[in-house]
């Protein structure tokens, strides 16, 4: 798509990473407490933590964020893709495509080669989503421990 741009955002853009993470509780569907500029430039700050925003003009259409898991099996590192979200309105024109491009790609930048994401069962649009970006499906289950 042109006009869009993506950059990974850094401790000193608390705004952007507000309206990014509004953003995407709105596409998801899901309430989100209101953050302080501190947390999230603690969170920014942090190397291990990834937010990506994809912008077209002043815009933010969709964001993605990921965690570096260190591993002690070797000294190296994965990256866990947690979130990616795009805007409804801007669904299907290569935006979440290029978010994952651009991640991987900062990622081997870091000697991060490995890069991972889950998605649900019954999620059809983000099972083709990533399959169609040449992701191979693992036969996962995930628990969640709460409280």
């Amino acid at each position: 798509m042109s006009g869009l741009d993506v950059r990974r955002l850094v401790s000193g853009d608390t705004a952007a990473a507000q309206v990014m993470f509004e953003m995407m509780a709105q596409v998801f569907g899901e309430e989100r407490e209101p953050l302080g500029a501190d947390y999230l430039r603690d969170l920014l700050g942090r190397p291990g933590f990834w937010a990506l925003a994809a912008s077209v003009g002043p815009e933010i259409v969709a964001g993605l964020t990921a965690h570096t898991l260190p591993m002690t099996r070797s000294r190296s590192s994965e990256l866990f893709i947690y979130d990616l979200a795009v805007r409804p309105d801007h669904q299907r024109q290569g935006i979440g495509s290029r978010l994952v491009v651009e991640l991987r790609a900062a990622a081997a930048a870091e000697g991060i080669h490995e890069v991972f994401v889950p998605a649900d069962d019954e999620d059809a649009h983000a099972l083709e989503f990533y399959r169609a970006l040449g992701a191979a499906a693992s036969p996962v289950t995930m628990f969640t421990f709460k409280g």
